[in-house]
């Protein structure tokens, strides 16, 4: 699929709620876990969410600012204190601003990149898809995105479509090719191809779709 021309709007709704419904079952002693990102504690984590939320939902509105031109931190993000009150809030912006066709029309910009927005709303999806699993994993709950979702993470993530979107750093970003940069997950895992997609999927990020917590 060439995710530039052949992207038909979608909605992110069913990745957000899906995430959202994570954030009341994790507990303040769990902050500190272990999650599948090497360097990320579930705190960072959910900080990596708070900052990507705001990116990608203001660059469904081609907003230019700090917001969308700031390139990704190496520096661990930080978790506001707040952050059970304005995660669910802003995933549920961010959805609500991708429902604009216009969203996914023209050139945004977005971790101080220029790129097809229809390319920008698939690198929202995967960020917050894969980093709902990131969480679920990491809290011991269980996580059943979308098939619609995954398979357009799917498509995204299979050469030669983009190969890869998000983690540690903040809101990252395809080049001007559509292509991720190389390595912004990890090589990926071989997983069987009658495996469930889900499965299939984490893989592509570079994940186990075996991990646990302390392994």
């Amino acid at each position: 699929m060439d995710t530039q021309t052949e992207m038909e709007p979608f909605d992110l709704g069913p990745a957000c709620r899906e995430v959202a419904r994570l954030l009341g079952g994790i507990k303040d002693d769990q902050l500190s876990g272990p999650t599948p990102c090497p360097d990320y504690a579930v705190r960072e984590v959910l900080a990596h969410l708070v900052g990507l939320t705001v990116a990608f939902r203001d660059a469904a509105a081609k907003t230019s600012g700090p917001t969308t031109g700031t390139p990704p931190d190496a520096a661990l993000p930080v978790l506001p204190d707040d952050w059970r009150e304005v995660l669910p809030r802003q995933l549920d912006e961010l959805a609500e601003s991708w429902r604009s066709p216009a969203a996914w029309e023209g050139a945004t910009r977005i971790g101080g990149v220029d790129l097809p927005g229809a390319v920008a709303g698939l690198v929202a999806l995967n960020e917050v898809q894969i980093h709902g699993w990131d969480l679920a994993r990491s809290t011991g709950q269980p996580y059943a995105p979308a098939e619609a979702s995954l398979r357009a993470s799917f498509a995204m993530l299979t050469p030669p479509a983009v190969a890869g979107s998000g983690g540690p750093g903040g809101a990252d970003a395809t080049d001007d090719s559509g292509q991720a940069p190389d390595g912004v997950f990890g090589p990926p895992v071989d997983v069987p191809e009658d495996a469930p997609l889900l499965d299939r999927v984490v893989g592509l990020t570079g994940r186990r779709p075996d991990w646990r917590p302390g392994e």
